[in-house]
């Protein structure tokens, strides 16, 4: 859950906007106006495990959360917009927490610019999809999972860098029809190439291994697609979902700033 807090009426008006485009991403939102009593609502929330967005100044916030904080690998994510959404912060949980990637997405929707303030600036993450499948699939088998997987982490086809696959699967033509409606490049993988992603996959499957020589194709896809584009190391955003014939993953990595803007997360 995310709650987003506005406290004058020009932040409720931005709130508002941001709710609609949040959900519009599938993500479940809900909109506090001056919630009161202000510090026990929100620290109540804050405890609860929600993701925290707010239209006001971070003196607030601080003060507001300072007796409930415990560390960046607990508390959940809390950002900052500014009451024109020209400005998102990521302010608390940064790269554990995961507030970095929300803001880099709330910036997306508002067009507004990310402030990074965390070690290692990140200001660009970029996502791959890995999909794997049955030899001669239905397209819709393979669009149909591909759309539930981008809706579980709120993200969209523009999102996505590239559709990614194991060499086997270099003609297979409905991974190459979803490629080319999306407009993204097919890019597929040799069984050494996609070896090297295994210590970072969720789930090990021997059958898979024994008919394609790795453990897995859709995560062990979209993990070395990423890291192919960003030259960093990648992570598992989705790890593998699945329906009668196809299976599907999605990948991170970031492309770095130029240089950092402090040496300190909170």
């Amino acid at each position: 859950m995310i709650s987003i807090i506005a406290l004058t009426p020009m932040g409720k008006n931005l709130a508002e906007k941001l709710l609609v485009l949040c959900q519009g991403q599938g993500l479940v939102c809900q909109l506090w106006y001056k919630p009161k009593p202000f510090a026990e609502q929100i620290q109540q929330t804050f405890q609860q495990g929600h993701k925290l967005i707010f239209i006001c100044a971070t003196g607030i916030v601080f003060r507001t959360l300072a007796p409930v904080l415990q560390d960046k690998y607990q508390d959940p994510p809390v950002l900052v917009l500014d009451e024109q959404g020209k400005y998102v912060i990521p302010l608390l949980s940064g790269h554990e927490g995961g507030a970095n990637d929300l803001a880099a997405q709330v910036s997306h929707m508002l067009g507004a610019e990310l402030v990074m303030t965390t070690a290692k600036a990140y200001v660009n993450p970029i996502y791959t999809l890995g999909m794997g499948c049955e030899r001669n699939c239905d397209l819709a088998y393979l669009e149909e999972l591909m759309l539930d997987a981008l809706a579980q982490k709120g993200l969209t086809p523009q999102d996505i860098e590239s559709l990614t696959s194991i060499d086997l699967k270099a003609d297979e033509t409905s991974l190459i029809k979803l490629a080319e409606k999306y407009h993204w490049p097919f890019v597929t993988y040799s069984v050494p190439e996609l070896s090297t992603m295994e210590a970072l996959l969720s789930t090990r499957s021997d059958y898979i291994y024994k008919t394609v020589g790795v453990y897995g194709v859709a995560e062990s896809a979209a993990l070395y697609g990423a890291s192919q584009i960003s030259q960093q190391p990648a992570e598992l955003v989705l790890n593998k979902i699945k329906n009668a014939k196809a299976t599907c993953a999605i990948a991170r990595a970031y492309l770095p700033s130029q240089e950092a803007n402090s040496d300190v997360e909170c």
